[in-house]
């Protein structure tokens, strides 16, 4: 028992999967709104607590590791189970990718051969990947220890430089409230797609079950903790980089929470916290590289991934799962190695948060179709507040992905039909594997 996760490490899972890359590359790309994306990010942490909530019931429910995928399966059946597990798999690895990218662009702060050289930035960016790989194929429990030093190394400076900021807020710059000529409720949209993002990953604690102590009662602890822990984090260093940082400068900053700590501390400060986010980065892609293999483990259990996926190592690793994930990432990156590391990131961060918004679109409403086709796990006391979030949980995921737009939703959609074909093959392998073992 001692080798599995206990509440710190896996709150510090939460956080630290959140609080990567997105938090310090995000107030630039929210300065084209304008301050009005202080409201964004209320809208989106409200959204991720419902969520949160939903994914910690359901872990009550069903404590196994899979997370998403278990909860769909048994609420929707296989195929759905497979498609949430498909897309969410995709959204993990690359998702790695861009934050691996991000980890060298901050890099860049100290050694800035890096943002101008493609082959050295894709070596450094490859070899962060297969790093964090090793140290996951050696354990689960490695990983986790990991990523709570990671976790607090990241953290305090973050919450310091929040806190300190405020002080040096001048109003004025609070007064671009929107900046994009369109309605208040459009910037509102656009800057809620954004920042999403930054919270994915809140349902992280729930996907190693089967690693973690007293599951039913360490998962929810450690969901809606780390979740309220990080939307503090990130609207409180918003509203000091706006109040602080001019919204014309804010939009050209390319490390946005560096040039808030060289207003304030100097030129010292500025390299603290391009350290801090290269920690921070570094942090994220531990904890969502220990994560990448767990979903297909999952998956394999029941057949629908490859058995292969299914196989752990002595140090209970699903190693294939890894190491199979990391040579995606590794493809990625190389796919995109004649782009610069702005472009590499927003791109792959679109493919992301598309193939992430599937799996919580089906999460919010799988707890209500869970209740009827399980009616023996609904507790008659609490389940009109149990579907209201769920509900409420599912509208918002609608908002975002409406607010996402027309292009990101068509190619979001060809990702998932991708899924269809891909579980065909599968359903007609377990049929020949039926017909050899009756003959």
């Amino acid at each position: 028992m001692n080798k599995k996760l206990g509440v710190w490490m896996l709150t510090a899972l939460v956080v630290g999967n959140m609080i990567g890359s997105g938090v310090f590359l995000l107030p630039a790309s929210l300065a084209s709104f304008g301050s009005i994306t202080v409201f964004s990010w209320i809208a989106t942490a409200i959204g991720a607590m419902l969520l949160a909530f939903v994914f910690a019931k359901l872990s009550t429910l069903f404590p196994k590791t899979g997370g998403p995928y278990i909860y769909c399966k048994e609420g929707f059946g296989n195929f759905i189970g497979f498609q949430v597990a498909y897309n969410y798999w995709i959204y993990m690895w690359v998702g790695n990718a861009a934050i691996a990218i991000a980890f060298t662009s901050y890099l860049a702060t100290f050694f800035p051969q890096l943002a101008t050289s493609d082959t050295q930035a894709f070596f450094v960016t490859a070899g962060v990947v297969w790093f964090f790989t090793i140290v996951n194929i050696l354990g689960v429990h490695l990983a986790g220890r990991f990523q709570l030093i990671l976790t607090i190394l990241k953290f305090v400076p973050l919450i310091l430089i929040a806190m300190i900021g405020v002080f040096f807020i001048d109003a004025h710059n609070l007064t671009y409230f929107n900046v994009t000529g369109k309605s208040n409720f459009s910037a509102l949209s656009g800057g809620a797609m954004l920042t999403l993002w930054a919270f994915l990953g809140m349902e992280s604690a729930s996907i190693p079950a089967d690693e973690v102590k007293d599951p039913k009662k360490t998962i929810p602890i450690a969901t809606i903790l780390g979740t309220a822990i990080t939307a503090i984090v990130y609207i409180s260093s918003t509203i000091a980089i706006m109040g602080v940082i001019p919204m014309p400068q804010l939009q050209e900053s390319t490390a946005p929470f560096a040039d808030l700590a060289r207003h304030i501390f100097g030129d010292w400060g500025m390299y603290v916290m391009g350290a801090a986010a290269v920690i921070s980065c570094a942090g994220a892609l531990n904890g969502w590289i220990l994560l990448q293999g767990q979903i297909p483990l999952a998956a394999a259990k029941d057949d629908l991934f490859p058995k292969r996926f299914g196989k752990i190592s002595k140090s209970r690793a699903p190693v294939f799962g890894i190491f199979l994930s990391s040579i995606l990432i590794t493809v990625v990156l190389f796919l995109n190695f004649n782009k610069n590391l702005v472009d590499q990131f927003t791109f792959v961060i679109s493919l992301a948060t598309l193939a992430a918004i599937v799996a919580y679109l089906y999460t919010s409403v799988a707890e209500f179709v869970v209740y009827v086709r399980h009616p023996d796990k609904a507790d008659r006391k609490t389940i009109v507040k149990t579907l209201t979030i769920s509900g409420l949980a599912f509208l918002y995921t609608f908002w975002v992905t409406v607010s996402a737009g027309q292009e990101i939703v068509f190619y979001g959609a060809l990702l998932m039909f991708t899924s269809i074909p891909i579980y065909g093959w599968m359903e007609w392998q377990k049929y020949r594997k039926q017909l050899h073992g009756e003959n």
